[in-house]
């Protein structure tokens, strides 16, 4: 509850302004029936001449009720918005910082439940649970006293299944608890599984799984129901046994305060009245099982959404970074790199140098560390100290941001926003004028598909690009990292999904650029690294070969191997 009460807090005069509006309805409410009680002791006095005055009264209160009723909802229901609104945008900030390793181990449909189920149980906590916990306590303690003061046996009377009501909303509490969250994780699991079935929806009818993949999800739905109506059953025994015991006490003022009537001791204005006082009391005491729930189920989505921003981002700039070096040389110096929670490697022992302006070509078998090398770099996994340097600087005592912007980066698996593909190509660079964008484009080979496009550089690209052929969306990643125009350049094997001629062709196109920039060209094909100042080989995590593509092929090692492999599949 400790995290329900720190965003309450931020809005405390808000919801302080919006509980005294709700003071005066519950007040002007709670005068109604004496005055009610004045007209029929009145009408039974047998002087009905004061009626109209008494309307006139009930009148007014209705209009002000109405007026007040309006502003407490206003205040406390639109406080509920804003901590929803605050916390969406906290924690979807808190998310992107989070290193990628999080998101290795936490499921999309789990962090997506978060950001919806979780947070609507917050903000029903912070805005119906205020206002039924603050109109509860208004109305049962003016409404007490104010039948205390018609009759205090009676009142006792009344009370007599309190201490039932009392153990119910704390029996069920508990168990209500535990019930939410368990709906609350059926439903992370639920998400998980639709999210799951689009993004491969394409593999999903390429193996015809339609019929497995429904019985799954069937499978989920079931148990996600099965949550609920656990906690709907816990729910639905709860409220008709606090509306059972709060009858029982209507069932004991008739019986009792009849026979006070009847005996003199109680005027039957007063009968009216305290029947009143009670009926205005049965709902607070049957909200108490509102009160429990709503806060019990904010109760324990903060507990998740907390969990989520206890989380501390493991790749983070330094509290105090060093100026950035004027170089671009890149050092590995003895790179020794465990992806988290493995055992084995994926880079071992690497010492390698990339002077400023060279490009260095990379090459090896699937699962050699390729691209975990080129990873490091700009810190999507952090390397170990002083394994990794910019310029002679540990790329760790630098600003994150400072790092990454200096590296333009096109990773092989690239991901496209439902998007134009200008505004794709354009990611990094918003800011960038047409001819920027189509230069970009040109340079990675993707001029002649959007002159083919209806809508050309407008044409609106599907979610992950699933309109794109896999080599469109991998020309796209290139001409994104181009456009960005950073000093160092990461094309992480790129070219993998593009034919032989296509590949030349966008070579030919990043000769001059390359030129120009420190570059790195991960790749399998021999043919996109063979024009590199310096080529390495990798093998396990280590660097086996090293030199010029001329070099690696008079030795006869792996690197020729796999340029003999590769010309005898071209011919």
């Amino acid at each position: 509850m400790r995290g329900i009460f720190r965003e309450l807090w931020r809005y405390r005069w808000r919801l302080l302004a919006g509980v005294l509006a709700l003071f005066v309805v519950d007040a002007l409410q709670l005068i109604a029936p004496l005055i009610v009680r004045g007209a029929v002791d009145d009408l039974v006095a047998g002087t009905g001449a004061g009626l109209v005055r008494y309307a006139v009264y009930l009148t007014v209160i209705a209009v002000v009720v109405f007026g007040f009723r309006f502003v407490w909802r206003i205040l406390l229901f639109g406080a509920g918005r804003l901590i929803e609104r605050d916390m969406r945008n906290r924690l979807y900030a808190h998310l992107l910082k989070l290193s990628p390793a999080y998101y290795v181990e936490h499921s999309t449909g789990d962090l997506m439940a978060h950001a919806t189920n979780d947070l609507e149980a917050v903000r029903r906590s912070c805005s119906m649970g205020v206002l039924m916990a603050a109109d509860a306590v208004i109305m049962i303690s003016f409404s007490l006293a104010a039948m205390v003061g018609i009759s205090p046996l009676l009142t006792l009377y009344a009370f007599i299944p309190l201490p039932f009501i009392t153990v119910a909303v704390m029996g069920f509490g508990r168990l209500i608890h535990r019930r939410f969250e368990r709906a609350q994780e059926a439903f992370s699991a639920l998400t998980e599984r639709v999210r799951e079935a689009l993004s491969g929806i394409r593999l999903l009818r390429a193996f015809a799984r339609e019929e497995g993949i429904e019985g799954a999800f069937a499978a989920t739905n079931r148990e996600n129901v099965e949550a609920n109506l656990s906690l709907t059953r816990a729910w639905g025994v709860f409220e008709p046994m606090v509306g059972l015991l709060a009858g029982l006490g209507t069932a004991i003022i008739v019986w009792f305060g009849g026979r006070g009537v009847l005996g003199g001791t109680l005027s039957l204005g007063g009968l009216v009245a305290f029947t009143s006082y009670l009926g205005m009391m049965v709902w607070p005491m049957m909200a108490i099982g509102w009160i429990v729930n709503t806060l019990q189920q904010g109760a324990a989505s903060m507990k998740r959404l907390d969990k989520i921003f206890a989380e501390v981002p493991e790749i983070t700039s330094p509290a105090r970074p060093k100026p950035f070096p004027p170089s671009r040389r890149i050092e590995f110096r003895n790179l020794t790199f465990s992806y988290p929670k493995t055992d084995r490697p994926a880079l071992r022992e690497v010492n390698l140098v990339v002077e400023e302006g060279m490009t260095l070509g990379v090459v090896g078998l699937t699962g050699s560390g390729k691209s975990t090398l080129v990873r490091l770099l700009p810190r999507l996994y952090d390397p170990p100290p002083g394994a990794v340097l910019l310029g002679g600087v540990d790329i760790r005592e630098l600003d994150l941001a400072a790092l990454r912007a200096q590296i333009g980066m096109a990773p092989q698996d690239v991901f496209l926003f439902s998007a134009p593909l200008r505004e794709n190509i354009a990611y990094g660079r918003p800011e960038a004028g047409e001819d920027e964008i189509r230069e970009a484009a040109r340079l990675a080979g993707l001029s002649d598909e959007i002159a083919s496009f209806p809508d050309g550089l407008d044409t609106l690209v599907g979610e992950r690009g699933i309109t794109l052929s896999g080599g469109q969306r991998q020309r796209v990643g290139i001409a994104r990292a181009l456009l960005l125009d950073a000093p160092i350049l990461v094309l992480d094997d790129v070219l993998s999904s593009v034919d032989a001629q296509v590949e030349e062709r966008i070579l030919g196109h990043l000769r001059d650029v390359l030129a120009r920039r420190t570059a790195i060209v991960v790749a399998h094909r021999i043919s996109a690294v063979r024009e590199s100042d310096l080529i390495i080989v990798l093998d396990g995590g280590r660097i086996v070969e090293r030199g010029d593509h001329g070099t690696l092929v008079r030795r006869g090692g792996l690197y020729a191997r796999l340029n003999e492999l590769q010309q005898a599949l071209v011919r």
